[in-house]
């Protein structure tokens, strides 16, 4: 019954800006940390950002330190991401998933290319 779902994808320039965000259902949301991953292909799939249950604590990759902000919304089962400056390499697919988590919803494809 665990369902997570990624919306806000797309194509953007070197640069501009994405809001990523994951709607959450068939746990106690509320109760456990999040995570954003991305994977592109032929490469292994990376933590970007995570934020715990109250969304007091978050942390992020270095490579997207200063750019991306994870952010999430414990009475509406969601969880955020705002992706500012973006560059050619941040061009994944995108996922948000329980630390551990074992299922994994369909990602969003984010393409930044000019």
């Amino acid at each position: 019954q665990l369902q997570l779902v990624e919306s806000g994808g797309g194509l953007v320039q070197p640069g501009g800006s994405l809001r990523l965000s994951c709607a959450a259902s068939g746990f106690t949301f509320r109760s456990h940390a999040m995570s954003w991953y991305r994977q592109a292909p032929g490469k292994e799939r990376e933590l970007v950002a995570f934020i715990d249950s109250g969304g007091g604590t978050v942390s992020y990759a270095d490579s997207v330190k200063g750019r991306f902000t994870i952010s999430r919304d414990n009475a509406k089962n969601t969880v955020d991401l705002q992706m500012n400056s973006l560059k050619p390499e941040d061009t994944a697919i995108y996922y948000c998933n329980r630390p551990y988590g074992k299922n994994w919803g369909q990602g969003i494809q984010v393409t930044v290319s000019s």
